[in-house]
């Protein structure tokens, strides 16, 4: 299925829908493979998210122009590693073009046998269900098969930056607490 969206108005520029939709942060995912010939696949997306409780599923966008996402594709599962906020070296290495970008990041492998990067905040083993043309992206759903976490908090991504989460305390009310 191709969803083709409509005409953006002229004053509407990549650049500028990129600045005003780069204040949204993004948490920073790896998705991972391994092919027939024991290649270690992986590329970063920004868009990971919950798609469904019951059953589970996940949800990714990829851009159309990725290199390594029909290499990916083929495989039919993958295992969506959340980053955690000292990994900008992984993301980095996973973000250049070009072949063998896993092979100096320490991973294990996973139970569908993809890797799980070491030091990852949490793993999602997963099997592609649907894939959808939207845009230029692909939009890839995938049902969960297993998931396990590790420690720290994810790595985030806002106005070509990357940071973490930091909690605010946001005082409550007096009415709101005299009422519970």
């Amino acid at each position: 299925m191709d969803i083709t969206p409509a005409t953006a108005p002229a004053d509407i520029t990549p650049a500028y829908y990129r600045q005003i939709l780069g204040k949204l942060p993004t948490g920073v995912t790896a998705i991972t493979g391994i092919n027939d010939d024991d290649e270690k696949l992986g590329l970063v997306v920004g868009t990971f998210q919950s798609l469904s409780l019951e059953p589970p599923l996940v949800m990714f966008c990829v851009d159309k122009s990725s290199s390594t996402w029909p290499k990916l594709r083929k495989l039919q599962n993958f295992t969506a590693n959340i980053l955690a906020d000292d990994q900008v070296p992984v993301c980095r290495s996973l973000s250049r073009k070009g072949p063998r970008k896993l092979e100096n990041v320490p991973c294990t492998t996973g139970p569908l046998g993809t890797p799980h990067l070491d030091g990852a905040t949490a793993w999602i083993d997963c099997v592609v269900t649907a894939e959808v043309a939207v845009g230029d992206h692909y939009m890839v759903v995938g049902a969960v098969t297993n998931m396990s976490e590790g420690s720290g908090d994810a790595l985030l991504f806002r106005g070509g930056k990357f940071g973490q989460y930091q909690p605010i305390e946001i005082p409550v009310p007096e009415e709101t607490r005299s009422a519970s």
